[in-house]
């Protein structure tokens, strides 16, 4: 038999119970084989994108504390033969494997085998009420967490609890409660460490005297003794722990020992730079009065030796600071900001490979490294070959981790790259602050500060330079006078002499500024044009998206588009809310992103995943165009929301109140388009949302209804001049409805959530038809709908669930101008939350597929492909209707007659399907709704018989009668 029997994409299984999941053959209930339970049968989870976040999922779900580690080719041993490929992609938050999003890959994952099984080590201790490597100390004993009493409790235990929870070693164990009272029980066992075990499960114990030790006694534990504060993980203020207290360090009494003891300690590498002068800011409390001498070879600042500090009059001006190599470097670039990007592990040095490499996770490097932001990701060995290791493959971050490490990625050094696929980051060395990421105040990095830069030090050239470094194209203003506010810290002593052409401020020439007396006052600012625009739309908020990338506009195809990357380029612009994407005027040059996914809550488009720049099947034709709301020359002021309230229209850069007897249904039907908030729902009059201020608009509106916006409407001299606030018009609009599908194999398909007004909520099952599903399908961009599936198939969402009926056409091209009842909640549960499947979706060539068993082409046992699977169909429920449908769907012809199947199949799912309602005149059985799976039981099955099988047995029959015995 195949050693690999089944292999299941679970980021498209509905998870619901922790039985689902189990650690096996590790010796205890928290460590050992990573097994799932799917469809009744029992798998082994594949290593491959098994990392320690979903790690840390599993071993909170099953109530085991920390992660530990993840292991991978069958550490604990092979398990069944069936693997599951697990290809959700959690971020280690998650209450549950089920909260985990999708990870969307690009290629067909690769079969596994039984010795690639993934594993995990689960804590069975943990810190409380401190950080994570301080607190009460708490052990795990059967399903419990108990504290444990201090005087059963000492250096030993505390050197394997350190150890276990990756903390390096004990700096001090506190008794009486240190870290607060804990509650539940204290354990009645004594730990007998020997000091040198890897966990607490390894420990001998015996039963523990101290009968009447309470929650008062609980004791705690601090491991590791020393922090960098102000800078990055690896890079800052230095700051020892004594006594509970952290105290800084004076710049004097700290060298290049110390620095390699402490950068030792925190598992950052080798010490890059020690700086003086609180180079990191001026820290709080103590100055420490002791002076390290450490040796440079231990392991932990707590074993370095210490004497009085003879400096006496340090204060926090001389807070000692340290860069340290960190877990992550760029090397063989032009600055430490830019380079080939190297990660530590294991104590070796290692390459990335840049397969899906981004600006998401060149992002996270240029953070953990503390140099700005990212310009580029590069790839294809950009800055060279390396050599070694290629420790990480298959990167994905979100963006805003802490560190390379937090990223999703493949098991470490499981790779199928060579070193000239290594990944590039080129970070800035400026930034600027208090705006938007392409304008602000100017501030460039020297050495490791952030300095301000004088404006009398700064011209247009200087200004070039910055907005090309930051990739936001051509600068339109430079402003002095701390326009963007008042900078901290220093304000840098060079003056900038750049050319202009250079592509970075770091080869800009300098020369010591004569402004001495230049304070943040005089703080320089920058407003660049940006590196993305809208083209072609008749405003800056509108039209077709196109990006700048090394000094070149290029377009973006629109495929798997959706709301949420327009309302990324809507924030970028600073145009307000996402309207509509639409197909654009074709573009031409350079397509230069494709595949975009954005979260939504990105600052540039440049952030979102894609294929990479300039990788594409596309062409112009399918160019995108999007409309933002700060192009409007309307507002609905004074209502309950956005959607409602007093019409002004905006009139030479004045905004006016309308007069009521000057506004109609068709001039609404406008304003409610224009502000994207759907269809009138009604016009009041006499100032129904109180009296607005300043002018009634002078003109009457008569707008047809077809205009996209108010300032293409006709005018024509208000006959009313006598019309006052007290006849303001007012209007209430549907509300504006974003909607995206999630949970699906991909963007066409999942659950229905929808935006109202600033409200996400899922749909009811009952208020939604294939209709309304068509018309979502198709402002999605994904085609028409192909099925429409209740009963939390694609799992259960939360928070709101609208119970609105949608009374679509079909045609309409967006939700929002279908009617609707009004928006309210419903007394509906999650479990009928609403899916639709577009035909857009890759499940749309699979669900709702019909066989017929049996052997004849026409006639037979019904199987349908319904969730995954091939499953046999109930005759309750069934009608002609729906038989035609399969008949239909078959090429069969029509109904001939259905019956109670005389068949059993006992190699099919034994779950059978039922409850389709179709009309009759569907062609594909996937677009007939309300289908559910159902245990087969001992019910009916059924058999169905078309018309085209008797045709066939006609055209057989004169065929023979004909051509002798020649059969067809």
């Amino acid at each position: 038999m195949d050693s690999c029997v089944a292999l299941i994409f679970l980021s498209m299984i509905p998870l619901t119970t922790a039985e689902i999941i189990k650690l096996v053959d590790g010796g205890r209930r928290c460590a050992g084989r990573v097994d799932m339970l799917f469809r009744g049968q029992w798998g082994t989870v594949c290593d491959d994108y098994w990392d320690i976040r979903g790690a840390a999922v599993v071993c909170r779900k099953l109530g085991c504390g920390e992660a530990v580690d993840v292991l991978s080719d069958a550490h604990f041993g092979p398990g069944p033969e069936t693997m599951w490929s697990y290809t959700r992609a959690c971020n280690g938050s998650e209450s549950t494997v089920t909260k985990c999003g999708a990870r969307d890959f690009q290629e067909k994952e690769r079969v596994c085998d039984t010795t690639e099984g993934a594993g995990i080590i689960c804590s069975e201790v943990r810190l409380v009420g401190g950080s994570r490597c301080s607190g009460r100390v708490e052990v795990l004993h059967g399903e419990t967490w108990s504290t444990v009493c201090d005087t059963d409790f000492d250096q030993q235990d505390a050197e394997v609890v350190c150890r276990e929870l990756g903390c390096g070693l004990p700096v001090e164990v506190l008794g009486a409660a240190a870290f607060g009272r804990g509650e539940g029980q204290v354990w009645s066992e004594e730990l007998q460490c020997r000091g040198n075990e890897s966990q607490i499960h390894f420990c001998s114990t015996s039963s523990s005297l101290k009968h009447n030790c309470s929650h008062d006694s609980d004791v705690g534990v601090v491991c590791a003794g020393v922090r960098l504060v102000g800078g990055s993980r690896c890079s800052g203020r230095v700051e020892v722990l004594h006594g509970g207290t952290w105290s800084t360090v004076c710049d004097a009494d700290f060298d290049q020992q110390d620095a390699e003891v402490v950068c030792r300690e925190l598992g950052c590498g080798l010490p890059v730079e020690v700086l003086g002068a609180a180079a990191f800011g001026r820290g709080e409390g103590q100055v420490w009065s002791a002076e390290l001498q450490c040796r440079g070879n231990e392991s932990l600042i707590f074993f370095c030796p210490t004497s009085s500090s003879l400096k006496h009059n340090c204060s926090h001006d001389n807070d000692v600071g340290l860069v340290c190599a960190g877990s992550v470097r760029l090397v063989d670039g032009s600055s430490r900001c830019t380079g080939r990007v190297e990660v530590l592990h294991r104590g070796q040095w290692g390459t990335v490979c840049d397969d899906n490499w981004d600006m998401r996770d060149a992002a996270v490097v240029c953070r953990e490294l503390g140099c700005g932001e990212a310009v580029d990701a590069l790839s294809d060995a950009h800055f060279g070959p390396g050599s070694g290791q290629i420790w990480m493959v298959d990167v994905d971050c979100s963006g805003s981790e802490s560190t390379l490490k937090k990223c999703h990625s493949a098991l470490w050094g499981k790779q199928a790259c060579n070193h000239s696929n290594d990944a590039g980051v080129f970070c800035s060395g400026v930034r600027l602050v208090g705006g938007s990421r392409c304008s602000g105040r100017v501030e460039v990095l020297h050495g490791e500060t952030w300095s301000t830069v004088c404006d009398a030090d700064f011209d247009k050239q200087d200004a070039e330079v910055v907005c090309r470094e930051l990739g936001c194209g051509l600068p339109v203003e430079v402003l002095g006078a701390a326009a963007f506010g008042r900078g901290e810290g220093q304000v840098w002593s060079e003056e900038l002499q750049c050319r202009g052409n250079e592509s970075q401020i770091h080869f800009c020439p300098t020369t010591s500024s004569l402004k001495h007396n230049c304070s943040h006052d005089n703080d320089v600012s920058v407003v660049c044009a940006d590196s993305v625009r809208l083209v072609d739309g008749g405003s800056r908020c509108a039209g077709r998206v196109e990006v700048l990338h090394r000094g070149q506009w290029g377009t973006v195809c629109g495929y798997m588009w959706n709301m949420r990357d327009v309302s990324v380029v809507c924030r970028e612009l600073s145009c307000g809310d996402p309207l509509s994407l639409d197909a654009a005027v074709p573009g031409s040059g350079p397509i230069w992103m494709s595949h975009v996914d954005c979260s939504g809550s990105e600052s540039t488009l440049k952030n979102c995943g894609s294929l990479g720049w300039g990788k594409h099947s596309c062409t112009h034709l399918l160019d995108i165009a999007i409309h933002c709301s700060g192009h409007r020359r309307s507002k609905l002021t004074g209502g309950p929301h956005r959607c409602s309230g007093r019409v002004e229209v905006l009139h030479e850069e004045t905004w006016s109140t309308v007069c009521d007897a000057d506004f109609d249904q068709q001039d609404a039907e406008v304003v409610c388009g224009e502000l994207g908030c759907g269809l009138p729902v009604e016009v009041l009059g006499a100032a129904a949302f109180g009296r607005g201020e300043g002018q009634v608009w002078s003109k009457e509106l008569q707008c047809r209804g077809i205009e996209s916006e108010i300032s293409l409407c006709p005018t024509s001299s208000s006959l009313r001049l006598n019309c006052t606030h007290g006849s303001d018009v007012g209007l209430i609009c549907s509300g504006h409805t974003q909607a995206w599908l999630v949970n699906g194999s991909d963007s066409c398909s999942g659950r229905v959530e929808l935006q109202y007004l600033s409200e996400w909520g899922t749909v009811c099952d009952v208020s939604w038809d294939m209709r309304a599903a068509s018309v979502l399908c198709g402002q999605l961009k994904c085609g028409s709908a192909v099925a429409v599936l209740g009963s939390d198939w694609f799992g259960e969402g939360s928070g709101q669930i609208w119970a609105d009926v949608f009374d679509c056409e079909g045609n309409e091209t967006h939700l929002s101008k279908c009617p609707i009842s009004s928006w309210s909640h419903t007394a509906c549960s999650h479990k009928q939350d609403t899916g639709v499947i577009c035909s857009g979706s890759l499940m749309a060539v699979h669900e709702g597929r019909v066989r017929l068993s049996g052997g004849m082409e026409c006639e037979g046992e019904v199987e349908v492909y319904f969730k995954q699977d091939w499953r046999r169909v109930l005759l309750d429920y069934w009608s002609e209707s729906v038989a035609s449908v399969v008949c239909r769907q078959l090429g069969c012809g029509s109904v001939f007659s259905f019956s109670s199947s005389s068949t059993s199949s006992p190699e099919h799912s034994h779950m059978c399907v039922t409850g389709f309602n179709c009309s009759g005149s569907e062609a594909h059985l996937g677009n007939c709704s309300s289908a559910q799976a159902v245990n087969c039981s001992s019910r009916d099955q059924l058999s169905i018989t078309c018309s085209g099988m008797y045709f066939g047995i006609i055209l057989k029959h004169i065929n023979k009668t004909r051509c002798g015995n020649f059969i067809t």
